[in-house]
């Protein structure tokens, strides 16, 4: 992989500025679309946890308009 990783870096950099910009702006994109994907996963884990809680009565939920009502007594 070493010798693959300075082949492209060789190559990469005899390319115009322009060229260069485009290719880092892609890269960047792909490392950003691979956090993605593990914020989504970590979500829906997240939610499958609440889920099972929810499901086994270990908690129990509150309706909205409570929580807002409880909140607005909090801050004022």
């Amino acid at each position: 992989m070493a010798n693959t990783f300075k082949e492209i870096e060789t190559s990469a950099l005899r390319l115009s500025d322009k060229q260069r910009a485009r290719l880092a702006s892609r890269l960047l994109d792909s490392l950003e679309k691979r956090k993605e994907i593990g914020v989504e996963q970590a979500w829906l884990q997240e939610i499958e946890r609440r889920n099972s809680e929810f499901e086994s009565g270990e908690v129990e939920l509150i309706p909205a308009t409570e929580v807002m009502a409880k909140a607005r007594s909090l801050l004022s």
